[in-house]
């Protein structure tokens, strides 16, 4: 596994691997020596973040929008 840091890759690679592999949050905190205080607020602030590029990504490819 990493070594904890607090690089937005580290982040990432971590909240990938709760919500994608199915990692449970204590089982990830204790691989990566983090703690699930953290992991939660990683995991709200890019859930977070997606969901808004991803209602703007469904936005832009709504039939009949011409952006451009």
């Amino acid at each position: 596994m990493w070594k904890p840091d607090s690089s937005e890759d580290f982040k990432r690679y971590a909240v990938h691997h709760i919500a994608s592999r199915g990692y449970a949050v204590r089982e990830m905190s204790e691989r990566l020596g983090v703690s699930s205080y953290s992991l939660y607020r990683w995991m709200k602030l890019y859930v977070k973040a997606t969901s808004q590029a991803s209602s703007v990504t469904t936005w832009l490819r709504t039939p009949g929008l011409n952006v451009g």
